[in-house]
């Protein structure tokens, strides 16, 4: 069995956590400036697109529903449409803008599952590129990104804006 080792991902897990729901936090605040203080790329209808500031790798994206659920089984079918073909779009440019060749794309329904805010359901989708699994999280305990996130976001809300 293959393991995916993130120890940076400590800093989020010991941190302080702020009150409230980030995801319906983020969502409320509707301007330029405040969406990329908040790394929200995209707002459809019935969920954003954001930036994951602890992520696994370069463009690792997150799509919350505006809708505060924690499971999959009471988001409505129109937002999980839309959920759905946000992954799609956002795969596309994705692979286009940073040239992924691969992705995660998932959700942690749960705590017992893994997810580190457990009461507002998001997906995650994580570009993947040959060889970006290295010795460097593994021996060193660092996690090497090539970009830093706001780069990442400038070049990435261009892309959005592209597409829609």
């Amino acid at each position: 069995m293959d393991q995916l080792w993130a120890p940076w991902r400590m800093e989020y897990i010991l941190s302080d956590k702020e009150r409230g729901c980030i995801f319906c936090d983020k969502s409320q605040v509707v301007d330029a400036v405040s969406d990329r203080k908040n790394l929200v790329l995209f707002r459809g209808k019935h969920a954003f697109i954001l930036m994951n500031l602890f992520p696994y790798n370069n463009g690792h994206l997150m799509i919350a529903p505006y809708e505060h659920v924690n499971t999959l089984e009471k988001l409505p079918l129109a937002t999980l449409t839309e959920i759905m073909a946000m992954s799609q779009q956002t795969m596309a440019i994705l692979r286009k803008s940073i040239r992924a060749e691969g992705f995660n794309l998932g959700v942690n329904q749960g705590k017992i599952a893994g997810a580190g805010i457990a009461e507002h359901l998001h997906f995650h989708i994580v570009p993947r590129w040959t060889g970006d699994t290295n010795f460097m999280p593994v021996t060193g305990h660092t996690k090497v990104m090539v970009q830093g996130l706001t780069e990442t976001y400038d070049s990435l809300k261009e892309s959005f804006e592209a597409e829609h």
